[in-house]
């Protein structure tokens, strides 16, 4: 049975409200010799302060919620990280709620910070180009209660936070590809209603306009390693990598290359020997991949670490700071 706190205090030979006062973190202190008494008695008896009786003394739970589309993705998960290393010393903690994408699981996961009282939430990942009416009516209220919201990769009209800039990134790439000598390139563009997926592939695409350089092929599929194995699939049994110039293929994120590569591996294709493959994020997994991946590289656990000091600090709740990403050339999209 849970020890509580008036027998605390009684061992103490304090009142609870002192013993509350020492153990929940009120800002009106106890004499330090009453303290250590009281400390010194929870301790004695196995005493663990409650959360939310805390949360309520000093008008601050300590946490700091953060909502992503999928922890199994090492996009996300290195963003968790660095979250949790910005934190580090801090005395708050991380909480953590994946949602699969699902919007009113996203919803959900901002109610339930909500009523722990965390200090501050925020949302990892590509939004949607609907409204998000209903998730803005709640940050609204969360913020008028004295939360502060920030977003990392894709901004809200009312919040700031960390900003991705996709297109430009992308377009980087393209010209990097284009310098190698790539002349036929394919686009594995992910969901177009999403706006990473979107940003991502009109950076590419307008850079190949601009040289005068048509796609081959863009398709539309789901934002995961499975979509990019499905399009590259459709992409084999349509024939375009079969031309004698080799084709190079733009995976809008790294997990879709990684599809998209095991699907080349089963067809008995082999990169880049047969067909080049590109990626976007240079996530942690891509360093253990043969061939080695090229990539845009961003500086994910900075990143988390980044969005949560930008939560601890006092700056402007509309505040924005945009990362570019780094072009990495790696094997995967050699010529020669």
């Amino acid at each position: 049975m849970a020890v509580r706190l008036a027998e605390v205090a009684e061992a103490a030979g304090v009142s609870q409200a002192t013993a509350s006062r020492v153990l929940n973190g009120s800002n009106r202190r106890p004499a330090p010799e009453v303290a250590d008494k009281v400390r010194a008695a929870a301790e004695r008896l196995g005493y663990v302060p409650n959360a939310q009786a805390q949360a309520l003394v000093r008008a601050s739970a300590r946490l700091i919620g953060l909502v992503v589309h999928d922890i199994a993705d090492p996009y996300f998960s290195s963003i968790a990280r660095g979250a949790q290393r910005g934190l580090a010393g801090s005395g708050i903690q991380l909480m953590l709620a994946s949602t699969e994408r699902a919007a009113e699981a996203e919803v959900e996961a901002v109610r339930s910070f909500m009523s722990y009282r965390t200090d501050a939430i925020l949302l990892a990942g590509s939004r949607g180009f609907g409204d998000d009416v209903l998730l803005e009516r709640l940050l609204q209220a969360y913020r008028g209660n004295g939360g502060r919201v920030a977003m990392i990769g894709q901004p809200l009209a009312s919040a700031g936070g960390v900003q991705i800039d996709n297109e430009g990134s992308a377009a980087a790439l393209a010209d990097e590809l284009l310098r190698l000598g790539h002349r036929r390139f394919a686009v594995l563009s992910g969901e177009p209603e999403l706006q990473t997926a979107s940003q991502r592939a009109a950076g590419f695409l307008a850079t190949l306009k601009s040289a005068g350089v048509m796609p081959e092929v863009v398709s539309q599929g789901a934002f995961t390693r499975e979509g990019g194995y499905r399009m590259m699939v459709d992409l084999l049994a349509s024939g375009v990598s079969g031309e004698e110039r080799k084709l190079c293929v733009f995976c809008v994120n790294d997990v879709m290359a990684l599809g998209a590569l095991a699907a080349l591996r089963e067809a008995g294709l082999s990169v880049p020997e047969d067909v080049a493959l590109a990626g976007f994020d240079d996530i942690p997994t891509l360093a253990d991949q043969y061939p080695t991946i090229s990539t845009v590289r961003l500086p994910l656990e900075e990143i988390g670490r980044m969005s949560v000091e930008m939560m601890l600090g006092n700056s402007d709740a509309s505040h924005r700071v945009v990362v570019e990403g780094a072009v990495v050339l790696r094997q995967s999209t050699r010529l020669s």
